[in-house]
């Protein structure tokens, strides 16, 4: 794995596979607390379900996760945190997440994260950790971190110390 370049605000990391890819969100996962939110934006098969998994891992959730497109919102309870995993690709806007209670997962007792964060922006709270996906080939994805507000700088700082 590159090293990551960093400065207050961001963090830009190249994963070269899925299973890095899921390393990453298994080192977010562990650094993790309740009411955090976690926003993923890439395209399709960019890394973003990839990393939701990790991400379950760090938290010691126990069964598989799955992306859930069609469902809205899957509760993994098994872990330390409850981690809340939605998928808003379908969605129109942040009058429609707001109906179906997105408030609920994002300032619940547990993790949030939200695949295709940029179609519900304006729902979404100010301080927050967004991570934005691309393609480079076939094997490797850039991901760029981007921390809003005090809690996720000091998420970013102590995740740029773990990757060392």
């Amino acid at each position: 794995m590159n090293l990551p370049v960093s400065n207050e605000l961001t963090i830009d990391v190249i994963s070269h596979s899925i299973e890095e890819t899921q390393r990453i969100g298994d080192r977010l996962g562990k650094l993790a607390r309740a009411g955090d939110v976690f926003c993923l934006e890439g395209d399709l098969g960019s890394g973003k379900t990839c990393l939701t998994q990790g991400l379950g891992r760090g938290l010691g959730v126990a069964e598989a996760i799955h992306s859930p497109t069609f469902i809205l919102a899957n509760e993994h309870r098994s872990g330390r945190l409850p981690l809340y995993h939605l998928d808003v690709y379908r969605m129109r806007g942040a009058d429609e997440a707001l109906g179906i209670g997105l408030d609920d997962y994002v300032y619940g007792d547990g993790v949030c994260v939200i695949e295709w964060a940029e179609k519900i922006d304006k729902a979404l709270p100010p301080e927050r950790l967004w991570i934005t996906f691309r393609h480079i080939d076939e094997n490797q994805r850039g991901l760029s971190f981007h921390a809003t507000g005090a809690r996720y700088d000091e998420l970013l700082k102590e995740f740029s110390a773990t990757s060392h």
